[in-house]
Formats: C-alpha cells, sequence, structure tokens
C-alpha cells in the first residue's frame, strides 16, 4: 500500500525521479506525473487503466506559469485565470510544441489549472516542471476526495499519497474551451457556469466525442459505483419499483422511510448546493461499500453546482 505522508520533501523527491504520487486538490485526490517524463506519464495510465486517447489535466504552480505550456492565451481565457485562478478550473488551450502528445492525446490543445491548495502549490513550487494529475482512482470509478479512498483503490502501484485532508469543493473541476465564437464548457465542474458565465456572457456547450475525446472527463460512463445505481426524479415512486430489494439512498436535503431502504445519505440538510458537491463522492463511496442492491439517487435541482452534481450522477447511472 501506498505511504500516506504530509512531507512534501518525500513527494517531490519521489516526483523527480519520475515516480508517480497522489496529490490532493480541493476537487479530488490526483495522480500526478511529471509532464516531460514518458515514464512517469504511461505510469499513470497504466495504474489507472485509463485509455490513452483520454487527454489529462496539467496542474500549474500559478497563473504566471501557463507561459510553460500554452502557446498562446486568448484575453478571454486570461480574464477567467485572472478571477478564478487558483480554484477549480481548467482551461483548454493551444499547447506549445514541448508539451507531450502523450499528455494531450495527440489533440493541439492542452488542459491547464492551478489547484487552490496549500500543500500541492508548495509542493508544484518546489518542482521544476508541471504535473499531469487525472483523478486517482481506477479508471470510471468513484473519485476520491481523501487519502484514504486512494489507499483503498490501489496497493503497490506507487510509493505516495500526499495526504492533504478532505477535498472541500468534492467533484472535479469545470473545463472551459474557446473558439472565434467565444467560450465553451467542455465539463461542469466545481465552478457554477453561472459564475463563469459573468465574465464570458452566455456558454457554448460541447458535443461530447467518445471516441477523441477533446478534454479531460468527457466519456459517457465514468464516475460509477460498483453497486447498480440509478438516477430518479421521483425517489419514492423508485423505492417501491424497488420494493424486496436492499435499497440505499443518496438524496438532497431530505430523508425518506421506507422498510427497504437500509442506508441513507442525505448530502446537505440544510439545501446547500455546494456542501452537496461537496460531500457527493464520499458518499457515493461509502454506500457503495454497503453491500447493496441497488443504490437509488435523487436528480438534483437543475441550476448552480446543482447542474454538475447531475452531470457525475447521469454518467455515474449511464448504461
Amino acid at each position: 500500500m501506498p505511504i500516506i505522508t504530509q512531507n512534501i520533501n518525500v513527494v517531490a523527491d519521489s516526483l523527480s525521479q519520475e515516480e508517480v504520487a497522489a496529490i490532493p486538490t480541493e476537487t479530488v485526490y490526483g495522480l500526478s506525473g511529471n509532464i516531460y517524463s514518458e515514464k512517469a506519464i504511461r505510469s499513470i495510465f497504466s495504474i489507472k487503466q485509463r485509455p490513452l486517447f483520454n487527454p489529462l489535466i496539467v496542474h500549474l504552480p500559478n497563473a504566471a506559469a501557463i507561459n510553460e505550456v500554452a502557446k498562446e492565451v486568448p484575453a478571454i481565457a486570461k480574464a477567467l485565470a485572472d478571477k478564478f485562478w487558483p480554484g477549480p478550473l481548467t482551461l483548454l488551450l493551444p499547447k506549445k510544441d514541448s508539451v507531450p502528445d502523450l499528455i494531450t492525446a495527440g489533440k493541439r490543445t492542452v488542459a491547464v489549472r492551478v489547484p487552490n491548495h496549500a500543500l500541492t502549490l508548495s509542493l508544484l513550487q518546489q518542482l521544476s516542471f508541471p504535473l499531469a494529475a487525472p483523478s486517482a482512482n481506477p479508471f470510471g470509478s468513484i473519485s476520491p476526495t481523501t487519502a484514504a479512498h486512494v489507499a483503498n483503490y490501489f496497493k503497490d502501484d506507487f510509493p505516495f499519497i500526499l495526504d492533504g485532508g478532505p477535498c472541500t469543493s468534492g467533484i472535479e473541476s469545470t473545463i472551459i474551451g474557446f473558439n472565434e465564437e467565444g467560450a465553451i464548457v467542455y465539463r461542469y465542474g466545481s465552478l457554477a457556469i453561472e459564475e463563469i458565465e459573468k465574465i464570458t456572457g452566455p456558454l457554448q456547450e460541447y458535443i461530447r466525442d467518445e471516441e477523441t475525446p477533446d478534454a479531460p472527463g468527457m466519456l459517457l460512463r465514468h464516475y460509477a459505483p460498483s453497486t447498480p445505481t440509478i438516477l430518479s426524479t421521483d425517489i419514492e415512486k423508485s423505492v417501491r419499483e424497488h420494493a424486496g430489494k436492499k435499497i440505499g439512498l443518496m438524496v438532497f436535503n431530505q430523508s425518506m422511510k421506507g422498510e427497504d431502504i437500509v442506508f441513507q445519505e442525505i448530502l446537505s440538510a440544510s439545501g446547500s448546493l455546494e456542501e452537496a458537491a461537496s460531500n457527493l463522492y464520499a458518499a457515493m463511496h461509502r454506500l457503495d461499500q454497503e453491500q447493496l442492491d441497488i443504490i437509488i439517487t435523487e436528480r438534483f435541482p437543475d441550476k448552480g453546482l446543482g447542474r454538475s452534481i447531475n452531470d457525475r450522477l447521469q454518467r455515474a447511472t449511464y448504461s
């Protein structure tokens, strides 16, 4: 099992020797490696069993470092970086030739962000290279938001997990790209679209391509528990339809009673979408460990971070 540590120096030394390490961010834990090390990056893909056609996000120590990996930064992208970095916003930009095609799955764009986590920012500032860091979980499974989640997934695949406590935002970053017409949302995430549109104006929506995705986290089936899971707009009806099964519920802010409901997660008793997003993956992990017959999840209000939560739930239940 990887060693869980808060020692940045030990993790930095390991990464400098082309090893892979799990690191915390405000969104989820990432499985990180030197973007210029083919050995490290191939290890990430192999450990995660992630297809090579799925690009990775490059993590930077600060906004100025964007010039190391991006060939150009449109004015609207700079405005977004100035407003939201460090933070859960990833920008999709034309890449410099020095960025390996392995990182970008052969695409001419690179996904970049500055994470808002003090421990990982300190780590990045010690390193002479940026880090690629997809979520630290086997491909397609529930993303990890604690060091323990990572440790439960992996045995001896890499040396260290840098423990930065529970992730505060709880779901992946929002990904924004650009074309001649303006900004495009590639992935809903921990930064609400409404906040971004205050700077960009109305966003275009990217049409997913399952074969050759242009950005990370674009596949329809993702973030999924091993327990059969359904997304419901009518929880009571769904519970009735699965009578006689061991049912686990994941709901927004109100509990439900029923003899078949054996485990229940309320994501925010106060009705906060931000709190619900922060708790989402941890709740999914707990439900998945309860040996249930089925998990029924409630569809959230389709606004603010509710839209991002619904995106994750739709992909967790896609078949």
